[in-house]
């Protein structure tokens, strides 16, 4: 085995800048020409990951350094994609935790290190963003510690070695004080610091799958790291899943491993090497690949539960198939099986009318971004409000709540607290955090978060920030107050008329334009009072023979308010929906005949 290879993680919480240092580490190292053309953040490859400026999914790559191969896994940092970290964490021996010199340590800071100290990896810090102007190192670097301690982290992990650094520069340094030089500090640590895999090349081959994906030529493509032996193109292997079954058999029709930003094909690989196989259909992420005389499956890291759902069904308005390609149950059901085939953190329950899916997540944002990719293949679907998933423990209701963590200026610190209680969140903690602003944790339900967002950003003027991760279950809080304004809900189909919108201005926030299309249960705008009123969108001016002076001017319409898919979905109550095309998010009622809703409604009141 050689001792030249290092497999490595870099984890963070969501903006601290991991995937801006892989970029640099890609430079400094020669893996990229000095005259070619690469795009910021290269390891976000996905439209969504590149428009969001987040990683979604897990990369693998791969740098070369004064002899060293180095590999190098880029990981989620939002918690809702957490079921990414904690699979690769497995094929890694060593970890370095990037934390924001201003903002320290924060909810997925504190995921994502406990995951990777509860299997023994000694991590190296790095107080990266070190030239901010509000920048604090020294406080930060206690917070690190005081975090490793929370953890029950062992003598060898609390000794972890620091450099302060600049990502987007490409400098790092023992000195907090350096503003200039290269990033040789970071790799000639990373060789020293993290131990070679050190596993077996002379027993049976075996590999656990990590992670999962499609190729359009090679089929099922399943990539970890070779536990031990050695593997060859054309081997005989098969799948074993965690209680030891066998799932199917076959060969190894390719191997590929990782060099920079691309999966080159390789003949031979080794213990310790992290690589990708094709070869099998059924196998899946959790499942022991191995020689044909290997029984037992490698121990797999569990995975924290979905902890909200939402119904995904077949669109049935009026302006059903109009934009979209894929329209029928048969296709949303394989569309989400092949997701939840390739992600381990969905979970998809068909209804007994076949006609709509339960599917499970880790978030609002996870699931919101399934819903935005579906709409870019051409589905269109009819989206639920979101529900929490409760739990029974011993005969009492349970339900998920997260840690909330708030930076907020100072003089919307109040407001934040008094809607945060009404949500039924528990303070634990506010301090100021400088620079006029303070630092407020919660233990909320997450029943109480869904839709807060927007209000949130409204109550701080766009100014405050909102991190939050999943605590623990703990005992249901009751009945938790909802939206307090009804909505405007059209009673006719057609399209929009400026005329009768400009007199719907006094209603309410209009949601839609003029020359809009809209059908009889759509919701076009938020009511100013509490309860629905439904109206009408389509009415024209009479024609009369008499002209006078400004009857006549040109309407002007006050800009209807346009919701993201996000805001959407965290908007409608639970008698709504949201209608997703490729080319409209609409919203409208579950039922929309105005006689049924309210047969409906007298049915859950009576």
């Amino acid at each position: 085995m050689s001792t030249s290879l290092r497999n490595i993680a870099i984890i963070a919480h969501v903006d601290h800048g991991k995937t801006t240092l892989v970029d640099q580490l890609f430079r400094q190292s020669g893996t990229f020409r000095e005259n070619q053309r690469i795009e910021e953040r290269a390891m976000d490859s996905g439209d969504l990951e590149k428009e969001r400026g987040i990683t979604i999914l897990a990369k693998c790559t791969s740098v070369e350094w004064h002899g060293h191969r180095i590999n190098i896994v880029d990981t989620p940092g939002h918690a809702d994609f957490g079921a990414e970290v904690e699979r690769i964490l497995s094929m890694v021996d060593g970890v370095i935790l990037l934390v924001d010199s201003a903002e320290g340590a924060m909810p997925q800071t504190k995921f994502v290190t406990g995951k990777a100290l509860a299997l023994g990896l000694r991590p190296i810090v790095v107080v990266n963003k070190i030239d901010r102007p509000d920048g604090r190192p020294q406080e930060v670097l206690d917070e690190v510690f005081d975090l490793f301690v929370t953890l029950d982290a062992a003598d060898d992990q609390l000794e972890f070695p620091v450099l302060y650094a600049s990502g987007r520069d490409g400098y790092a340094s023992e000195d907090q004080d350096a503003r200039s030089g290269t990033l040789d500090p970071l790799f000639d640590l990373i060789t020293r610091h993290v131990r070679s895999p050190g596993l077996d090349p002379a027993g049976p081959f075996s590999f656990l799958a990590t992670l999962l994906d499609r190729d359009n030529f090679l089929g099922r493509v399943l990539t970890g790291r070779v536990q031990s032996g050695r593997i060859k193109v054309g081997d005989p292997i098969h799948a074993i899943d965690v209680d030891g079954n066998e799932v199917e058999s076959g060969r190894a029709t390719k191997l590929m491993s990782f060099r920079g930003l691309e999966r080159v094909p390789v003949d031979s690989a080794e213990a310790g090497d992290i690589i990708a196989i094709a070869g099998l259909e059924k196998a899946t992420v959790s499942n022991t690949i191995a020689a044909p005389e290997v029984r037992e499956p490698i121990h797999a890291q569990p995975i924290d539960p979905p902890t909200l759902a939402m119904r995904f069904s077949v669109n049935d308005s009026p302006l059903a198939g109009r934009e979209g390609t894929k329209v029928t149950s048969r296709m949303i059901r394989d569309r989400l099986l092949r997701e939840a085939e390739t992600n381990v953190a969905i979970r998809v329950t068909e209804s007994a009318d076949k006609d709509s899916f339960e599917v499970a997540g880790r978030g609002e944002l996870q699931l919101g971004v399934l819903i935005e990719t579906m709409r870019r293949e051409g589905f269109e679907l009819g989206i639920s409000r979101p529900r929490v998933l409760f739990r029974d423990e011993g005969g009492n209701r349970t339900e998920p709540y997260e840690t909330v963590v708030i930076d907020v200026d100072d003089e919307h610190s109040g407001t934040v607290v008094d809607k945060m209680q009404r949500r039924k969140a528990d303070l634990a903690e506010m301090r100021p955090s400088g620079m006029g602003k303070t630092r407020i944790t919660f233990s909320a339900p997450s029943r109480g978060l869904i839709g807060y967002h927007g209000e949130f950003l409204s109550d701080t003027r766009g100014t405050g920030i909102m991190n939050r991760l999943f605590e623990k279950y703990g005992p249901y809080k009751g009945v938790i107050e909802g939206r307090g304004n009804g909505v405007l809900i059209s009673n006719g189909a057609g399209d929009t008329v400026a005329y009768a919108l400009n007199s719907l201005e006094e209603r309410g926030e209009l949601f839609i334009g003029a020359q809009a299309k809209v059908y009889e249960g759509m919701i076009i705008g938020e009511n100013a009072k509490p309860g629905d009123l439904e109206v009408n969108p389509l009415k024209a001016k009479q024609l009369t023979n008499i002209r006078s002076s400004g009857k006549d001017d040109a309407i002007r319409l006050t800009p209807p308010r346009r919701m993201s898919l996000e805001q959407a979905i965290a908007y409608i109550d639970d008698d709504e929906m949201v209608e997703v095309t490729p080319q409209s998010i609409r919203l409208r009622k579950a039922i929309l005949d105005p006689n049924d809703r309210k047969k409906a409604r007298r049915k859950v009141e009576g």
